[in-house]
């Protein structure tokens, strides 16, 4: 079902290379050949215990013999950025490279706001999640302990004993559930996949009678039979739980979906109706890959970068398109340009005037420091170029720049550019 799962993924994402040689894929296939080569022994012997040893074994190194063929066989690219990226991120590193910079800079790669966990306290989610996580954690505590004591493994454990953290599934969820917390308190992006495992852990662990009789087993209630009392929580807390929510959330809720209206911008509606309408089929647009991304979305015309991060080749020439806000000649930009094929080019305006933002992520800024255009005196920091802004210079309307480039189409948000086949030198 794995291997399935891999290899739909594979053709749904355009036939990722990245899926085909994670080391994740090798390690299945390496644990299947293993465990199909796996000869049934007695449990608790000494030959059991070597065996299990061997099998283990056995699977890492087919696990990374399969890994090295594969990566050998099938043709892919490192991604580094990435990569570089962590290690900026956790002060491993300093780097003035544009892409990680730039990435590093996205609200995805900042630690989440204290409005995203007040939101999941007032819902009542993160306290019934941070209950099951402890008494479970307490629970796998105690299985650890009973193993390290010597006592005799139960492979067959009911409910009414008490021991919901000795269960493999609970182990795995719990881990992971505590792997993606770290990262989402890290990283504001991955709160996407820890907050539905939020969800599924503290539901779980709400109506669940054993997580109820392992609590009560811990507190030696003996007022009420523990299983009755358990089997009754486990259906009357959610039923409570569901109906302060509904009475709290769904007004909110209701509200907001009376207030949702179509979002409405009428520069960028204009730059659509434009291209539509004048722009030559066989046009193809540069300018940030947001916008070009909205231009392929809407018009279908052909554009010269896409809004892509996990794809190297991509990425370096966004930075290439990305220049178009640096301090560099016209000449620089138009090579960079005609090497892609443009033959318009679109200046956004806020990106260009940009002012507010984090501190130092500003496009022009991260430009500008890796075209080394920034110079530092006396603690003061400078931006120092023999050109000015290409952005900027560009709508003066003077040579070079009509040489290389022809106004076509302006408003207040967006200026279009077409690229000159043939320089003609006016003075």
């Amino acid at each position: 079902m794995y291997l399935f799962s891999v290899f739909l993924g594979y053709l749904l994402q355009f036939e990722n290379s990245a899926l085909l040689t994670s080391p994740l894929l090798s390690l299945v296939i390496g644990s299947m050949i293993a465990k199909s080569l796996q000869i049934s022994v007695k449990k608790g012997t000494f030959r059991a215990k070597v065996m299990k040893i061997m099998y283990f074994y056995l699977a890492f190194t087919i696990a990374v013999s399969l890994h090295y063929l594969i990566r050998t066989v099938i043709p892919h690219k490192e991604n580094h950025q990435i990569l570089k990226s962590l290690e900026v991120k956790f002060g491993l590193n300093m780097t003035k490279n544009f892409t990680v910079n730039w990435l590093l800079c996205q609200e995805s790669f900042q630690p989440p706001s204290q409005d995203y966990l007040l939101r999941l306290t007032q819902s009542s989610l993160l306290p019934f999640y941070s209950l099951v996580l402890i008494i479970c954690l307490f629970s796998i505590s105690q299985g650890i302990f009973r193993r390290f004591r010597g006592e005799p493994v139960s492979y067959h454990i009911t409910p009414e004993e008490g021991r919901v953290g000795e269960r493999p599934e609970v182990i795995y969820h719990v881990i992971q559930s505590l792997i993606l917390g770290f990262l989402a308190m890290t990283f504001e992006g991955m709160k996407y996949l820890w907050t539905p495992y939020v969800c599924v852990l503290a539901a779980f662990g709400v109506c669940s009678p054993e997580l109820w009789i392992t609590l009560f087993k811990w507190i030696r209630l003996k007022t009420v039979h523990p299983v009755v009392l358990a089997f009754v929580l486990s259906a009357a807390v959610p039923t409570v739980i569901g109906f302060s929510l509904w009475r709290e959330f769904l007004p909110r809720i209701v509200d907001e979906l009376s207030e949702l209206e179509e979002h409405y911008e009428s520069d960028t509606v204009e730059l659509m109706n434009w291209i539509k309408s004048q722009a030559p089929l066989t046009a193809v647009f540069a300018g940030s890959p947001q916008l070009m991304g909205a231009i392929k979305l809407c018009t279908g015309w052909m554009v010269t970068s896409l809004p892509v991060y996990n794809d190297e080749d991509l990425m370096r020439r966004n930075e290439n398109m990305y220049q178009i806000y640096s301090m560099r000649s016209a000449e620089d930009i138009y090579k960079i340009l005609t090497s892609y094929k443009a033959s318009y080019v679109v200046i956004e305006d806020s990106i260009c005037n940009e002012v507010a933002g984090m501190n130092g992520c500003r496009v022009k800024d991260l430009l500008d420091i890796a075209n080394d255009h920034v110079v530092t005196e006396d603690g003061d920091v400078f931006a120092y170029s023999k050109y000015g802004r290409f952005c900027h210079e560009i709508k003066m309307n003077y040579s070079p720049y009509v040489n290389y480039f022809t106004r076509v189409f302006w408003n207040r948000s967006y200026f279009v550019y077409k690229i000159n086949s043939i320089i003609s030198f006016q003075y």
